[in-house]
């Protein structure tokens, strides 16, 4: 391809940097826009009460190949790590601590001992978890319409009651739907235990970030486009997308991208609103694709003057997630990581060392997913709830000082993996040539998880390379006609 061929990728997370990599691979020249002055989009750090802060808790699994094989390609694969063997701390108050882990046994039998052993469920409710399980194994994608029913649902038709899904098929559910299994849509909670749990002995085995997101996405991710020859533009917000006899034409502006924190500790990113934009001129890019990487709630109003109402867009809807940062004066929890049963802790992780808290003192992040109740309380209700769950959880934590409490929120974190969710999630084409859509909550299979925003950016860049070379095939020009009410011409899970 020739190196005059030009791309445009809006937006700065996972799904547009893998997308500008791979369009640069390929000889495009390629400017990538970011509205933050970071890289990363939903995965980034920021600093706190002198600590070096994650805005959220994203794991992965062993199975997510695409994202970290985009860390290799970034050069910042030793700032993760993989668990040798699958193990889930479960902690509940009053209770001692049970270890969910796997054995030596091939899928489904490797889990098999330790669901056996699981303490928080009666022998009959750890009966009926093995009879799910089957179920869940022979139920067919394909003949069934998965997406219209809950998960919840189909738990309770196979014997799985409200203890058994808030201990165990919640600890799954939660954290990679971002919702419960009783909001959860059936196929994307059957893909999560089938391709997670199911597929493989090793394939749940949980990843890390042992460096902070800022370390391992955004600042490799930086050097990475620059030595790919990538122009990035970081505070740079895409207005509008108008089409030209060459192509597109992406305008939009610099900006001054600020970080907002209010008095009682809460802190929120706002760099879109109207109070961060930089008095300049508008600027424009040309390019014969543009490869639209944004959430899917900011995505509508750049492509609905092309390609008419999106109204599906806005009903893919939206779920929230919610972080504490706490640190204590002392050490306080023992395990890297924790998920909690019977409290309204969902997961807790150490993130001392990341985040260079002083020695002595413990930093632990609460991580809270389908966080709608939370996203209303302020913090003082945040701290009055939160404190003493986790000293129930924690008894040396009663004894402790708190140095630090934070909350970080994410209003729209993911999109909502509800029924009829995966009918909404367009694939990376629209009805335009060359107008390509990415982002995890495009139609990649997966639900809203980094590997699925990887994904995405990879589909995407396929797409766009395919309209350039399609239109140099046909002379090198668009004639400007299109279907807009179309809007996308290939959606659905690939």
């Amino acid at each position: 391809m020739s190196s005059q061929r030009r791309v445009v990728v809006i937006g700065g997370g996972l799904a547009g940097i893998t997308a500008a990599l791979d369009c640069a691979a390929a000889g495009a020249r390629v400017s990538l826009v970011e509205v933050r002055r970071r890289l990363g989009g939903a995965a980034y750090s920021f600093e706190r009460e002198g600590l070096e802060m994650d805005n959220g808790q994203h794991v992965f699994l062993r199975c997510c190949l695409a994202y970290r094989a985009l860390l290799a390609r970034l050069g910042s694969d030793a700032q993760v790590s993989v668990q040798p063997r699958l193990e889930i701390p479960v902690l509940k108050p009053g209770s001692p601590m049970v270890r969910l882990r796997r054995g030596r046994l091939p899928a489904p039998l490797h889990l098999a001992g330790s669901l056996m052993r699981y303490r928080h469920l009666s022998l009959s409710e750890r009966l009926g978890v093995a009879r799910a399980v089957v179920a869940l194994m022979r139920l067919s994608t394909e003949r069934q319409r998965l997406d219209d029913q809950t998960f919840g649902e189909w738990l309770a038709r196979h014997g799985q009651g409200p203890e058994a899904v808030s201990a165990l098929w919640d600890l799954i559910a939660l954290p990679t739907l971002n919702l419960p299994a009783a909001q959860a849509s059936l196929e994307l909670g059957a893909f999560v235990f089938r391709t997670g749990l199911l597929s493989g002995a090793d394939a749940g085995d949980i990843g890390f970030h042992v460096g902070t997101l800022g370390r391992t996405i955004g600042e490799p991710a930086l050097r990475a486009l620059a030595e790919a020859g990538v122009e990035v533009r970081l505070g740079w917000r895409a207005e509008r997308l108008e089409r030209t006899g060459s192509g597109f034409e992406v305008r939009g502006r610099g900006r001054g991208g600020r970080q907002l924190a209010d008095a009682e500790g809460e802190l929120d990113r706002d760099d879109s609103s109207p109070a961060a934009v930089a008095e300049r001129p508008p600027d424009g890019l040309s390019a014969e694709a543009v490869i639209v990487a944004v959430p899917h709630t900011r995505a509508a109003s750049l492509l609905e003057p092309l390609l008419g109402d999106l109204s599906g867009l806005s009903a893919l809807g939206s779920s929230p997630i919610v972080n504490l940062h706490v640190v204590y004066d002392r050490p306080v929890c023992d395990e890297p990581f924790a998920a909690g049963v019977g409290t309204p802790v969902q997961y807790l992780f150490d993130r001392s060392a990341a985040a260079g808290a002083p020695a002595g003192s413990q930093y632990l992040a609460v991580s809270l997913s389908g966080a709608e109740r939370e996203m209303a309380m302020s913090v003082d209700a945040l701290r009055e709830l939160y404190l003493p769950a986790l000293e129930q959880l924690l008894p040396r934590a009663r004894d402790a000082s708190l140095e630090c409490f934070v909350a970080t929120r994410e209003h729209a974190a993911t999109f909502r993996a509800a029924p009829g969710a995966n009918a909404l999630r367009p694939g990376p084409e629209t009805a335009i040539a060359g107008l390509v859509l990415a982002g995890a909550w495009t139609g990649t299979g997966w639900p809203a998880t980094l590997e699925g925003a990887v994904l995405s950016g990879h589909a995407a860049a396929e797409a766009a390379l395919r309209s350039l070379d399609a239109e140099r095939g046909a002379g090198g020009t668009h004639d400007g006609t299109a279907a807009p009410s179309a809007f996308i011409a290939t959606g659905g899970p690939r």
